[in-house]
């Protein structure tokens, strides 16, 4: 029996639990969703690519077989990558439509091929509804890992024909008052832009606030389109308000307002102005809100 080797890859414990009994039992799902922080999703998902191409004699992945070396260097046959966190357009439909056909081929050297889609929530509806034609009726020897922000962002039927491993980290106290979240969210909707402008003034002069806010913004946003999904889990712990947010807006606004705020968290990473950044912000917001 194979051991699944998760050691140097960061993340919660119980998932990686989960899925070293199903690997030692041989019944990991031939799709896979795994959603979270970006580095703890897309480090687990390729260890576990790299696990499935092992042929380590113990634990798995080894780190010394000729697949794991493959696999480290990106160049193993049975492992196929996209990765739309790099770049957002990296699912177009007929690189889904390659991949439907590739699935059905057997794999080259490992025991199974592995279909590494990062930041899945960047997933056009019809380049998920050509994915969904090979999930509904999946080859043998093939695995599906996408990654994603949450998987609120993808069709309820890929979801639906995938099992969810959620990386979300116990949270710490952001410092960032309920109300206030609450009169920014409702801001967003707004009739005038005013109130969301004021209501941000004062974060151009702090950026750990900005900071802070952005993330407690971004998690309220996505408990919004989990609820406007039919999901249950809200992480803010604020479900009134994420539900008065989602119930205003459709899961594609709702999704391009979290597209705004994680742009915006990257621009205050690269130390962008905070007037313009947080400016750019409040009318990004809205636009995408249609408002």
């Amino acid at each position: 029996m194979s051991l699944l080797s998760l050691h140097s890859v960061s993340g919660s414990e119980d998932v990686k639990h989960s899925l070293a009994l199903l690997f030692e039992e041989g019944r990991l799902p031939h799709a896979m969703i795994l959603e979270g922080p970006q580095k703890e999703r897309n480090g687990l998902a390729a260890a576990l690519a790299k696990a499935s191409v092992c042929t380590g004699p113990a634990e798995r992945p080894c780190g010394k077989c000729p697949g794991c070396i493959k696999a480290k260097a990106g160049s193993h046959p049975d492992i196929f990558t996209l990765d739309g966190d790099a770049d957002p357009r990296a699912f177009p439909i007929d690189a889904i439509r390659s991949i439907r056909s590739d699935a059905y081929i057997k794999p080259n050297e490992a025991d199974c091929k592995v279909y590494l889609l990062y930041g899945a929530q960047n997933m056009s509806e019809t380049s998920q509804n050509a994915l969904l034609k090979v999930f509904e009726e999946p080859p043998e020897n093939v695995r599906f890992l996408l990654t994603a922000s949450s998987a609120a962002a993808l069709l309820p039927t890929i979801r639906s024909r995938a099992q969810i491993f959620s990386l979300e980290a116990a949270r710490e106290q952001s410092g960032v008052e309920p109300e206030y979240l609450k009169k920014l969210a409702a801001a967003v909707t707004a009739a005038n832009e005013t109130d969301l402008l004021f209501l941000t003034a004062d974060l151009i002069k702090n950026k750990d606030r900005l900071r802070a806010v952005l993330s407690e913004l971004l998690i309220l946003i996505r408990d919004a389109a989990v609820l406007r999904s039919g999901g249950g889990a809200c992480l803010s712990g604020q479900p009134e308000t994420a539900a008065a947010l989602g119930a205003g807006l459709t899961r594609g606004k709702l999704l391009a307002l979290l597209d705004e705020v994680q742009k915006a968290q990257r621009a205050l990473d690269r130390n962008a102005n905070a007037a313009l950044l947080v400016t750019a912000l409040c009318a990004n917001l809205r636009a995408a809100a249609g408002r």
